[in-house]
């Protein structure tokens, strides 16, 4: 039980690599605050079997709903999770303003918000892992937005690991390669699970447990010694 009387911050736990970190920070003996805009029932039903876990709305494009979720975690967090992004295809040349300032919102500023103002209720020897993507090491066409929010976001990451270190805060990234969820299902086409598979070394592609897993390693005790790095947990689709 190595997360037993920490409280977690996971953004994004209705669904996919959010709720598997929710559940295996849980079975830890995490107490575990859960943010999701949609699917609502997925996201309480952990709570709901989780003693003094606790299932938040917070549609991460309104930054007032930081205050919601940072009330529902108290005085204190432990661990803060930033899983919660939007993918929203488009070609360079169908970008607009509006759509730029959408998902910069949402993947960078809102998860930067909560580093900031989590990291002020954090003991010493915090835990902050923010996901990004293999996507910033291997860009594909219409995913220009995705690609540079999550690199602003694995730079943010850097910066903290070096601003909270003397408190022996950790700050780090995991970078999922193909990994089973409905958002990777969504938006590729039905062959490219094979042909991701057949790309990694592993020969299949990520479960949304394999990112907990490490997740969960550089949230617990053992990952005191490792900051500011992005841990790139592809199975070898990368290597």
């Amino acid at each position: 039980m190595i997360f037993s009387g920490k409280t977690a911050l996971v953004t994004g736990g209705s669904r996919g690599i959010g709720r598997a970190v929710v559940r295996r920070l849980a079975a830890g003996g995490g107490r575990v605050v859960v943010s999701f805009k949609g699917y609502a029932d997925a996201a309480r039903a952990p709570a709901r079997e989780l003693e003094g876990s606790v299932a938040v709305r917070a549609d991460q494009e309104d930054l007032s709903t930081v205050d919601a979720l940072l009330d529902a975690v108290g005085d204190r967090l432990d661990i803060l999770v930033n899983n919660a992004a939007i993918n929203p295809p488009a070609a360079l040349a169908d970008i607009t303003s509006e759509e730029f300032d959408r998902v910069m919102t949402v993947n960078v500023k809102y998860p930067l918000l909560l580093m900031r103002r989590g990291a002020a209720r954090m003991p010493d020897n915090g835990r902050i892992v923010n996901i990004s993507t293999l996507n910033t090491a291997i860009p594909a066409p219409g995913l220009a937005l995705y690609c540079a929010s999550k690199a602003a976001l694995e730079q943010v990451t850097k910066v903290a690991a070096r601003e909270l270190g003397d408190r022996g805060i950790t700050a780090n990234v995991v970078s999922p390669g193909g990994t089973d969820t409905e958002m990777f299902r969504d938006s590729n086409p039905p062959e490219a699970v094979e042909q991701t598979a057949a790309f990694t070394a592993l020969r299949r592609i990520g479960q949304p447990e394999d990112i907990a897993a490490v997740v969960a390693f550089l949230a617990g005790p053992d990952g005191q010694w490792i900051t500011g790095q992005n841990i790139r947990a592809t199975g070898g689709l990368i290597l």
